[in-house]
């Protein structure tokens, strides 16, 4: 049974969205500020998605997220809005969020997403058709299945959006993926996005797989189009 936080300070909202989330069968618990969501991660990391309103008390549901993957939480998380705005959209994504919807939003697509999310959670780029549960990079493995990058005697869990751009860099290794790319199958963003996401995340890879990032051997740019992925 996966485990959800919902944390929402419009009552309604987070009644309704418990009702019908344990109808559905999961285990769900609200909470009404940000503080305290963030207090209750920080305590509790059981849990397997955060649905999060944005304008929140206390805290913003951006500093929530930002707050989550600076102390190592990669539990996904799928962001409420009542703004329909692009700029929300990319901030929400570059400090970590997985998934976004807008309200009012309609329950159907609301349960789609969560029962993608979870799913994504459990096999992203490892348990489909056809892909690697690991990979050997110099000296990293990559395990698809666990979400984590083994390096040495460290071991680094990964998020989401990190494991399916890893995993479609492997998949496309040798090619030079053009950016626009990237932003439509891993953030389902339109090509023409105006934002550094990706090159964030790939900021982060290299973290994780490259002996020395600042002389990246694996995840090599290509200059004005893209990257491209060197096992």
């Amino acid at each position: 049974m996966a485990r959800i936080l919902v944390v929402e300070d419009e009552a309604h909202i987070a009644e309704g969205l418990q009702f019908n989330l344990e109808a559905e069968g999961y285990e769900t618990e609200v909470v009404a500020d940000g503080r305290t969501a963030t207090e209750r991660l920080a305590r509790d990391g059981g849990y397997d998605l955060v649905i999060l309103d944005l304008m929140l008390p206390e805290l913003s549901g951006f500093e929530v997220v930002k707050r989550m993957r600076a102390a190592g939480n990669f539990t996904p998380v799928l962001i409420l809005s009542a703004k329909d705005d692009p700029e929300d959209v990319v901030r929400g994504i570059e400090d970590g969020a997985d998934e976004y919807l807008f309200k009012p939003f309609r329950l159907e697509e609301l349960l789609a997403r969560v029962r993608g999310v979870l799913r994504r959670r459990r096999w992203d780029g490892g348990g489909r058709d056809g892909a690697l549960p690991s990979v050997r990079v110099g000296d990293a493995t990559i395990h698809f299945d666990r979400f984590e990058v083994e390096f040495g005697d460290r071991c680094i869990q990964l998020t989401t959006k990190e494991a399916a751009l890893l995993r479609v860099l492997v998949e496309r290794e040798g090619e030079a993926v053009p950016r626009g790319d990237l932003l439509e199958e891993v953030w389902g963003l339109r090509p023409d996005t105006q934002t550094r996401v990706v090159d964030s995340f790939i900021v982060r890879l290299r973290r994780y797989l490259e002996p020395d990032p600042s002389r990246p051997r694996h995840i090599v740019s290509v200059r004005g189009h893209g990257y491209r992925f060197v096992r």
